[in-house]
């Protein structure tokens, strides 16, 4: 991925209100700052449009608005810049939709596999409110955080993948290329070979004559719980895990906060209604209990009750958290004491990460050990024991 960086100073531009109405064409000095300062676009995908994809997107619009620019002579230059077919087919779409009457929203919202839920919401609240080029820069805010803590969560668990990864190698390795050259030695001596020898010697046996059937049960297996994860039972199951595995329970209940209150906080400031905020709060967390959570939390406030009142009841939420948000909503703050505590547990999720795998790497090395001393000790030893029987 290319971005540039570059920055440039603009003569000042005069902002014309409404991004929407047509301004005819830019001046020079606003399509200069715009293609120099806005740039960014130059992000080097070809398949799909991708987060990173939307984020820069969304970031050039809010320069581009900012300096006066009309949207839809902003969304044809970003088109004619993009390197993503794909990016410059929606872009082009987003500019006809648009030049046809529609709200930048209404056209957003054609496309749900590209802009979620919380992006739709919050255009369609800064179109109320008029703060378009505001409400794009906090959206980009929003997605620039979500893509590094995924990638700092992804990276907490890739490394536990690599060491199990290298162990489960160097095992197939031995039993398949060691193993077998000492086959011959043993060969009219198996009575005298230890339980753990005869054990491996069956497994590289049968390792090295099927293993076209190894293969095949590995695939089964991994379509298999790849298919039964993507049902209602397998997710269940799932999230479940997540939030019970004791070295990881702690890094996702911080990421499912985190990520639900910072939601939550950027649609209250965007002005979004509160039972509309709940709603796509609970889709965004990401894990099905806390999204069951979020559904209570919405029941109960279309009654009347408020949304502290549902949290205290639930485990998943912290007493100390339940409190602030009462709080907020007492005082009218809940925006920004919704935002306060998702940058603490943003805080405590990188914390957590770094605890975590601060203790994985000494339990992998380990185990990877164990694994590689047990299969090297059960070909050693029988081979000490026949040494001293030959003496």
């Amino acid at each position: 991925m290319t971005v540039s960086t570059t920055l440039w100073n603009p003569p000042s531009p005069s902002a014309t209100g409404n991004p929407y109405v047509a301004q005819g064409a830019a001046r020079p000095d606003q399509a200069e700052y715009a293609a120099k300062r806005g740039s960014i676009l130059t992000v080097q995908f070809g398949g799909r449009v991708t987060q990173r994809d939307v984020l820069a997107v969304t970031r050039q619009l809010s320069v581009m608005v900012k300096a006066g620019i009309g949207i839809t002579e902003a969304l044809e230059s970003m088109a004619l810049q993009a390197p993503n077919p794909k990016l410059k087919k929606l872009l082009n779409r987003l500019h006809d939709d648009i030049e046809s009457g529609k709200p930048f929203s209404e056209a957003v919202a054609a496309h749900p596999n590209v802009f979620s839920t919380l992006y739709v919401n919050m255009i369609r609240a800064s179109e109320l409110s008029g703060s378009f080029s505001h409400i794009l820069n906090r959206i980009a805010e929003y997605l620039t955080h979500q893509i590094e803590t995924r990638s700092q969560v992804k990276a907490a668990m890739v490394y536990p993948l690599i060491i199990g990864g290298m162990a489960v190698s160097t095992t197939v390795f031995m039993l398949t290329f060691v193993l077998p050259k000492f086959v011959l030695l043993f060969q009219g001596k198996e009575a005298l070979l230890p339980l753990p020898t005869k054990i491996l010697l069956g497994l590289s046996s049968s390792m090295t004559h099927y293993w076209y059937l190894y293969i095949l049960g590995v695939a089964v297996v991994v379509v298999g719980t790849i298919l039964f994860i993507r049902t209602e039972t397998g997710r269940f199951a799932l999230d479940t895990l997540k939030l019970r595995v004791p070295i990881f329970k702690k890094l996702f209940h911080c990421l499912y906060l985190s990520r639900g209150l910072r939601t939550m906080g950027e649609l209250v400031g965007a002005g979004v209604p509160v039972l509309e905020t709940i709603t796509v709060t609970g889709k965004v967390t990401g894990n099905i209990h806390y999204q069951d959570l979020w559904r209570q939390v919405r029941d109960a406030v279309g009654e009347g009750k408020t949304i502290s009142s549902t949290l205290l009841r639930s485990n998943l939420m912290p007493r100390g958290v339940t409190q602030m948000i009462a709080a907020g909503e007492q005082s009218g703050n809940l925006g920004d004491v919704l935002n306060d505590i998702s940058e603490f547990y943003d805080r405590e999720l990188k914390t957590v990460i770094k605890s975590s795998t601060a203790l994985l790497e000494p339990m992998m090395i380990v185990a990877m050990g164990g694994v590689v001393a047990f299969v090297a000790s059960s070909i050693l030893l029988p081979i000490f024991k026949l040494s001293r029987l030959m003496k």
